[in-house]
């Protein structure tokens, strides 16, 4: 067999390797895809349904209906109805119908055989009627991003208009819902006091609440300055949740003192971050100070002689005490120095 004949047979044993690959290997692939295409949910989509809107074979039967002859709930009954939501229940209200099975699901089935004479016969005996808790809406019992579904059903571009950043904030990426801080029945005010902020923060934030106890703090144990000053909870497109777009910025919403602009004005400011001097929350140094005097200013300056001889004018040594003694204006200046440059004396 000469070379022309070899190399025929080698490229019809190609064609017949290819062939084979097609019919063995590609069926499998092909049925691979449609595998994938068709899979199913670990949980059945009726399970999906329930979690969010309640028993699919419940009725809305009304917060009148729902209310009626239980009286579990009067004293959350009264609170509702004086607080926001309630209001958009009212008959004359033109703004979208909120009521209990806004968030607990339809309660035909929770209310069933509840009636006025039940109820009677029970509150002889000295016992409450409950309605069947069971049939409802377990909202405890939902993943995070569920519980803040369902606030988000109403509560999203419309007055409260902060909540569009939501998802993509901090506190919903971390898997921390509405439920923690905010307590629909709590009472009438169902918008958190800033005063009452700090402990929701610090149920958390245990770091955070270390430091504010440091001797230098900001004043929020004091209750002088509040978490929501600096950060927005609800989501921002900011770090650390900041409600404006820099360290800097958020910083002299309060210390407009040092806001400038200067003519002569410290790194730290060019920066538009506070935070390389100063910790955010607490210190064991005077002004919030990452560092002491002087040895925070060398952590970025080379050090002077500031000492000499009052009979020869010679320089004999470095004593370091507090570099503000001098340089008092240490956030910037508009005054030069005797060099030219704004040495932050004045």
């Amino acid at each position: 067999m000469n070379v022309r004949e070899v190399r025929i047979v080698l490229t019809r044993l190609q064609s017949y390797a290819g062939l084979v690959f097609l019919l063995l290997f590609v069926p499998t692939a092909v049925v691979g895809c449609q595998t994938l295409r068709s899979s199913e949910p670990i949980v059945p989509i009726a399970e999906y349904e329930k979690m969010l809107v309640g028993r699919l074979d419940a009725d809305y039967v009304g917060t009148e209906n729902c209310l009626a002859a239980c009286h579990y709930h009067d004293q959350i009954r009264l609170d509702f109805e004086a607080s926001t939501m309630g209001a958009q229940m009212a008959a004359d209200s033109d703004l979208p119908m909120i009521d209990c099975e806004s968030c607990h699901g339809p309660g035909s089935l929770a209310i069933q055989g509840l009636t006025p004479e039940k109820v009677a016969v029970d509150a002889a005996a000295g016992r409450q009627t409950p309605c069947d808790y069971e049939t409802l809406i377990v909202l405890k019992a939902l993943p995070a991003q569920a519980q803040s579904l369902l606030c988000l059903k109403c509560h999203t571009a419309n007055a409260t208009f902060n909540l569009h950043e939501w998802n993509a904030g901090a506190h919903a990426l971390g898997d921390v819902s509405c439920f923690p801080c905010h307590d629909v029945h709590a009472g009438p005010d169902l918008i958190t006091s800033p005063k009452d902020t700090k402990e929701m923060c610090f149920k958390c934030h245990r770091e955070q609440a270390a430091e504010f106890r440091l001797p230098s703090h900001h004043p929020v144990m004091e209750g002088k300055s509040f978490c929501t000053d600096c950060h927005q909870p609800h989501g921002t497109f900011h770090d650390n949740l900041l409600r404006e777009e820099t360290v800097r910025a958020t910083c002299v919403r309060c210390h407009g003192e040092v806001e400038g602009p200067y003519l002569y004005a410290h790194a730290d400011l060019m920066n538009d971050d506070c935070t390389i001097c100063h910790a955010d929350h607490g210190s064991v140094n005077n002004n919030l100070l990452k560092l002491s005097e002087p040895y925070l200013c060398l952590q970025c300056h080379v050090g002077h002689r500031t000492s000499s001889d009052p009979a020869t004018g010679e320089t004999k040594g470095v004593f370091y005490t507090r570099c503000t003694d001098c340089h008092s204006q240490v956030h910037g200046t508009d005054v030069p120095s005797a060099s030219g440059r704004g040495n932050f004396t004045q």
